[in-house]
């Protein structure tokens, strides 16, 4: 079994290093690529995956965990997928509420979308149940920025991709964390956001929308990287799926209003 996993996910054909090798420069640089020269490069689920933990060896940094997307039946559509996929992030894009970000160095076609935040505190087995997970978690109200290394790719970048991509991660800016076991699942699964961009609201959203709780999502990714021969560990964060569809990130002061249960987020964005 473990030999599977390793040929099926760490030996990469030479177009697949190409293309790896491509996005870390992209990443890199802040020079974007063109979607067409690389969508008949990689066409499976194994692939893109073998891709992203390549570009992440590049990066030679330490893993700060993992996001989920394509957690509502919407963006699976958008994305033709029938199931959510993940990235692995670096740990320097976890950042806390009130950062600044800068439009030209650190992002390239940003988005915005809220999201809960788990902290890992002990190993996440599959054999765990959902108040399991929530026993060895925090969470924290979040916002996911996600971006891309490919020019004009929301929404029409393959899933295959967006995958080999490391989702299209970009930033995380999360708040203040709480014991995720403090709240009932019916209360996970009723949280409430408005999104603000310069005090006007450009969106609002629910919890609901993530798989019906975003417990399940934690639940998805344990189970998928399990698959993998890979585990979650303590201290790795995952921002486990977007309450709306993403907003397009401009300069401007943007917050977050979640209801009861969660404090603001905020970060700036400047040219």
């Amino acid at each position: 079994m473990t030999v599977n996993l390793k040929e099926k996910y760490q030996q990469l054909s030479q177009l697949e290093e190409k293309v790896a090798q491509d996005l870390y420069q992209a990443y890199q640089t802040k020079s974007s690529l063109q979607m067409a020269d690389y969508e008949e490069a990689v066409k499976t689920e194994e692939a893109a995956y073998r891709v992203q933990r390549r570009v992440m060896a590049l990066k030679n940094e330490p893993l700060g965990g993992y996001k989920v997307s394509l957690t509502s039946q919407e963006t699976q559509k958008m994305f033709d997928s029938d199931e959510p996929l993940y990235g692995a992030q670096v740990a320097s894009h976890f950042v806390k509420s009130g950062k600044t970000l800068r439009m030209k160095q650190d992002l390239m076609a940003p988005l915005a979308e809220v999201e809960l935040v788990f902290r890992v505190k002990s190993d996440l087995s599959p054999s765990d149940s959902l108040a399991e997970l929530a026993a060895k978690t925090s969470v924290a109200p979040g916002v996911e920025v996600p971006d891309s290394r490919f020019a004009e790719w929301f929404p029409s970048l393959s899933k295959y991709l967006v995958m080999s991509d490391s989702a299209v991660g970009g930033y995380v800016v999360y708040g203040k964390e709480l014991e995720t076991s403090n709240f009932s699942m019916e209360q996970l699964s009723r949280v409430s956001c408005q999104l603000f961009h310069d005090n006007q609201e450009v969106a609002a959203g629910n919890s609901a929308e993530v798989l019906g709780n975003p417990l399940n999502a934690l639940k998805w990714l344990v189970d998928k990287l399990a698959k993998q021969g890979v585990k979650l560990s303590a201290g790795e964060r995952v921002s486990s799926g977007t309450f709306l569809l993403p907003v397009a990130v401009t300069s401007g002061n943007w917050h977050v209003k979640f209801n009861d249960y969660f404090e603001d987020v905020r970060f700036k964005v400047t040219d």
